[in-house]
């Protein structure tokens, strides 16, 4: 098995798991998540089978996460309640986050191993992609196993009532 069809079969695994994930959790806002990353992972697997193909690719088609932001702002009203999340969607969450860990670990290594300019920059693409995936998740996991300090982090409030610098 050559590396693009490496990448193949993990694009697939990924989609396979964050379907199944996504149809198991019940939050809102989780739900959307994993959908909009299974569409995401679509598009890489699009591209990969493309090279599979022979056919020349763009590799700005490989997507970004421009949609992921969305998400929790259409749902911050929702995100405001304390959530509960069950002991299945927070272990969805940490194999998601390690799959990712691991899919930007294999491709900085096939990316270094790249036959073609082409598939090096696949492959450093799709590395950016596997980190921007690894923090939505772990920012959702931590929203949901923790909300009242996610909020306090990710909102940047001060305890002392001021502002924050940047």
């Amino acid at each position: 098995m050559n590396a693009i069809e490496i990448a193949k079969k993990m694009e697939t695994d990924a989609i396979e798991f964050y379907t199944e994930a996504g149809n198991k959790i019940k939050y809102p806002a989780g739900k959307k998540m994993f959908e909009t990353v299974v569409a995401d992972e679509r598009k890489h697997l699009e591209v990969v089978n493309k090279i599979l193909q022979g056919m020349q690719v763009n590799i700005d088609d490989v997507p970004t996460l421009g949609n992921i932001r969305t998400v929790f702002e259409d749902l911050k009203d929702e995100m405001m309640e304390k959530v509960e999340a069950s002991s299945e969607e927070l272990e969805a969450l940490k194999i998601a986050m390690q799959m990712e860990k691991e899919g930007a670990a294999f491709y900085r290594k096939l990316a270094a191993e790249a036959k073609t300019e082409q598939e090096k920059e696949l492959f450093t693409k799709l590395i950016k992609e596997e980190e921007k995936h690894f923090e939505i998740f772990e920012n959702t996991f931590n929203f949901l196993d923790d909300t009242g300090n996610w909020f306090t982090w990710n909102e940047h409030a001060m305890f002392d009532g001021g502002t924050p610098t940047a």
